[in-house]
C-alpha cells in the first residue's frame, strides 16, 4: 500500500509557519504560507510528486 504523506506535509508546514484556513472541497484543505503570502491547497495524498507540489505551493523546498 502507498504511503500517506498528509500527517508529514502538515507537520512541516505547521514547522514553517503555515496556518490552517478552512476545510475545501472533498478531502482538500486550505492553508496559508507566510513565505509567499498565498493560499493554497493540501490533499490528502499517496502521491510523492502531489507532495512535494504542496512543499512548493507553500514557498518550502522538495521534501518527499
Amino acid at each position: 500500500m502507498p504511503k500517506n504523506f498528509y500527517r508529514e506535509i502538515v507537520a512541516r508546514l505547521k514547522e514553517a509557519g503555515c496556518e490552517f484556513r478552512r476545510h475545501g472541497k472533498g478531502s482538500h484543505e486550505v492553508w496559508y504560507s507566510p513565505i509567499t503570502d498565498r493560499t493554497f491547497a493540501v490533499p490528502k495524498t499517496k502521491r510523492r510528486a502531489t507532495a512535494n507540489a504542496v512543499m512548493k505551493d507553500a514557498g518550502l523546498p522538495k521534501t518527499f
